[in-house]
């Protein structure tokens, strides 16, 4: 039994001490929580931290413990790379071309290459670990971007045949040709102007990175030729879906094959639209939804689909 001593206290004093003595032995009282945390969630471990943190330094920070060859990485570029980027690196349609280019940054048409205008090889390697191939992104061992990082290094004639690239030889490149070229942009990362009274009408606002054609700066006698469907889908088709179905790449249908399309075709054209837009998985082959290419709408996608079918099937 609690026992307060003999002192003159007024009784409600004595009773709100003994009950929070009472709530404390019992742990009723909840501990207080530190500061930002709002009853929910819990602490990252070091686990789940080490399975986000993949980001690569310039100075070569953060790479894994792995190697790969020049020699290695030709064939790997081959199977998973040339599809998009060519053999030599030269670009395939609107692929990225990746070697070359040398000399061409104060020209017209710069050609922007891993050899002529980027920095660091960190963000070579960094960008196909997480982003390539293209049709299955992250896929690729540490060994694998090893080696494929030098061969692109490779076709930009940075490396010899026999370079092997690793933690420990990775400062031999970690500077590319044209990192003395890159400098801190000054400038604010917005174009907009405070505004507390008199502000712009937000339906006048437009975006000043791309060009706004106005109605009235066209002549009324400009011819607007629309392009047909047909030239919709061939547009579609060769900026987003030629990568997979030139090739025949995960078991996609090629360009022309008229079997495989038309097997295809036997569950109707609805369908065929519907799986290329939300995805499917086959029994040959698997689709991602919009082939990757979620910018791309319902109506581009099926269009895409049409124009493979009129050319495979037709």
């Amino acid at each position: 039994m609690f026992r307060f001593p003999n002192l003159a206290w007024p009784k409600r004093i004595l009773m709100a001490l003994a009950l929070a003595v009472l709530l404390a032995s019992s742990g009723l009282i909840a501990k207080p929580k530190p500061a930002g945390h709002y009853g929910y969630g819990k602490a990252a471990t070091a686990a789940e931290i080490a399975g986000w943190d993949i980001d690569i330094r310039p100075d070569g920070r953060g790479l894994p413990d792995a190697s790969g060859s020049v020699e290695d990485g030709e064939m790997l570029y081959e199977d998973q790379c040339a599809a998009c980027h060519g053999s030599f690196g030269e670009g395939v349609g609107r692929y990225p071309v990746l070697a070359g280019g040398e000399g061409t940054l104060t020209e017209a048409r710069p050609e922007k290459t891993v050899g002529s205008f980027w920095a660091h090889t960190s963000t070579l390697f960094d960008y196909i670990r997480r982003a390539m191939p293209f049709t299955q992104p992250s896929s690729l061992s540490a060994e694998d971007t090893y080696a494929i990082t030098a061969y692109v290094l490779y076709l930009n004639d940075l490396v010899e045949d026999d370079f092997v690239l690793s933690k420990e030889t990775f400062a031999e490149v970690a500077k590319l040709p044209n990192h003395g070229n890159f400098t801190p942009d000054p400038r604010p990362d917005v174009d907009a102007k405070r505004c507390m009274k008199n502000c712009k009408d937000p339906a006048s606002v437009r975006i000043t990175s791309e060009p706004t054609i106005l109605a009235e700066e066209v002549a009324e006698d400009t011819p607007v030729k629309a392009a047909s469907p047909q030239e919709q889908g061939a547009e579609v088709y060769n900026g987003a879906c030629a990568v997979c179905h030139n090739q025949g790449v995960a078991g996609a249908p090629k360009l022309g094959d008229k079997a495989d399309w038309e097997k295809r075709l036997s569950a109707g054209e609805e369908t065929l639209i519907k799986h290329a837009i939300e995805g499917f998985q086959g029994q040959s082959g698997f689709m991602p939804a919009k082939g990757g290419r979620m910018d791309l709408s319902d109506t581009a996608v099926a269009e895409a689909v049409k124009f493979m079918l009129a050319e495979s099937i037709n």
